[in-house]
């Protein structure tokens, strides 16, 4: 009698995702452009809405239009949260464009240090400075580097960027080992945790992947997940989002092919 061990059943799961990207890849390159825009909108905003509640924010759609939308006209500071999702809707878009450039952008720090630069804008004045202390108050609570290796696990996240290690491994694994590893060193007090999703949506659009939604249900298990000593269970996290974003886009796209109508309305 075999014996199923976690080593294959993780692999199994590996399968059943790669299977699922297959069919998403087939009907992505035949849905309306039309279509595809409007499902990304709102796979944004879902996005958006997510990403604030694993920092333990809780948003509305309407605050989230408020902040992203340059037609409606609001007033900012009945929005705690505005600035918050204004730089982390910019860092996106920024991300997302330069992983559509023709030629890959490679995926370096340089690259991070101009993310975070988006997702807070003082940071160049202060010319990206890392973290000289530990959180006192901290929402995420694995192991992170010690301010005075930040600098030098920096370096060494860099080189491994550019390792053939990096460059062999599939969409996911390099989105989610990438996060893993740069939520390991937590560079800056703020904005590690979104800056180091923004940079696996990058890489995933980058590997012509649906876009993975870590979701607010999925909070506690991808706390753990990164306290785990391997980026194994990030890596499972990430499988179930991205499935669950093709699943999500093939029934908008089969909804679109049954009633052409209501797409091109």
């Amino acid at each position: 009698m075999l014996r199923i061990t976690e080593k294959d059943d993780f692999a199994s799961r590996k399968r059943e995702v790669e299977a699922a990207l297959v069919t998403w890849k087939e009907s992505v390159n035949r849905v309306p452009s039309a279509v595809e825009q409007e499902f990304r909108s709102k796979l944004v905003i879902s996005i958006i809405y997510h990403d604030a509640a694993l920092e333990g924010e809780v948003l509305s759609h309407s605050e989230i239009q408020a902040a992203t939308d340059t037609s409606i006209i609001s007033d900012s500071s009945l929005i705690p949260a505005y600035e918050s999702i204004t730089n982390f809707n910019a860092a996106l878009a920024v991300a997302l464009h330069l992983a559509k450039q023709e030629k890959k952008v490679p995926i370096r720090v340089e690259l991070i240090k101009q993310l975070y630069g988006i997702l807070n804008p003082g940071a160049k004045e202060e010319k990206f400075a890392y973290r000289t202390d530990n959180p006192l108050h901290r929402l995420y609570y694995h192991t992170i580097s010690q301010p005075e290796d930040v600098p030098a696990k920096m370096k060494a996240l860099d080189s491994w960027l550019k390792s053939d290690e990096f460059l062999r491994l599939e969409p996911i694994d390099k989105a989610s080992q990438a996060h893993w590893r740069l939520m390991s060193v937590f560079p800056w007090l703020g904005s590690s945790g979104r800056l180091s999703r923004i940079l696996s949506l990058l890489i995933l659009e980058q590997e012509n992947c649906p876009l993975a939604v870590v979701h607010s249900v999925d909070r506690q298990a991808y706390y753990e997940a990164l306290k785990s000593d391997s980026p194994k269970a990030l890596t499972e996290i990430y499988m179930e989002a991205v499935q669950t974003t093709a699943s999500s886009s093939l029934r908008v796209y089969e909804e679109a092919a049954a009633f052409p109508s209501r797409a091109s309305s």
